[in-house]
């Protein structure tokens, strides 16, 4: 089954970063969180990918292109320039680069890919959130009830710390609560073919009318999950998610290297 990654927006909160390279490939423990995400497909199984570039492309075609070489043991033959790559490289990835353009919305770079994704379900989610979501689990639900698409929801933690009251008597004061007060789009959808009935051209942004016309006909499920889930949108998030990295405490982490 195939992977969508929307990959080309230009990251204009993240600007400390996205002046030079897109948002998919800015680090977290000295890996581009676009890797991160893959990685989260791939320990469950899932190793196809199409990859949709705007802003920057030429950075993410450079890093898969050199991939295999910079991660193998390498011979090199000064006198002849051959160069012989051990194969330490593990990672059985198909990953396919398509130019979607600068300027299409979600939507639009979606219905870009039209052509590889036509045939059978994929999936599809956005080169800046992380999450210890079951793809299997997600896959499983969605076969499971018909629907042309399927929405994971998440909790996010909340910005700000939480009061709890007796009248006005403080009763407990949380500085980070676990869960946020309500349900949002985290992203990482599974979708039929039939979604592209849905849109219409590049400026089409798929978290609007594609889906609130999904919703409409009830079509649209959602994959409610309650572990660990963060988007990488400002250098705050980036902050939080490099700490918890380098803590040895990333939930996201669920594979094996």
């Amino acid at each position: 089954m195939k992977i969508a990654i929307l990959a080309g927006g230009l990251g204009t909160r993240l600007s400390e970063e996205t002046a030079v390279r897109p948002k998919p490939m800015v680090e977290i423990g000295g890996k581009p969180i676009l890797w991160h995400i893959m990685n989260i497909y791939w320990s469950h199984g899932f190793n196809d990918f199409i990859i949709a570039l705007g802003y920057k492309g030429d950075v993410i075609k450079e890093y898969f292109l050199n991939y295999y070489n910079l991660n193998s043991d390498l011979t090199i033959s000064l006198k002849t320039g051959e160069v012989l790559a051990s194969k330490n490289c593990f990672r059985d990835w198909t990953v396919r680069l398509v130019d979607t353009g600068l300027h299409p919305m979600t939507g639009g770079r979606l219905l870009r890919l039209k052509e590889y994704l036509k045939e059978e379900t994929f999936m599809l989610t956005y080169g800046d959130g992380v999450g210890n979501i079951n793809i299997r689990d997600l896959l499983k639900f969605h076969q499971s009830h018909g629907r042309i698409a399927t929405v994971t929801s998440v909790r996010p933690t909340p910005r700000f710390g939480g009061i709890t009251f007796e009248g006005n008597q403080v009763i407990e004061f949380t500085e980070k609560p676990q869960t946020g007060e309500g349900w949002i789009n985290g992203g990482f959808f599974v979708f039929q073919p039939e979604v592209f009935d849905y849109i219409k051209g590049d400026d089409t942004i798929l978290e609007r009318d594609p889906l609130e016309n999904l919703a409409r006909d009830r079509q649209l499920m959602a994959y409610r999950h309650d572990g660990f889930w963060q988007c990488m949108d400002t250098a705050r998030d980036w902050k939080l998610l490099e700490e918890l990295w380098d803590k040895g405490n990333a939930p996201w982490k669920v594979w094996r290297e």
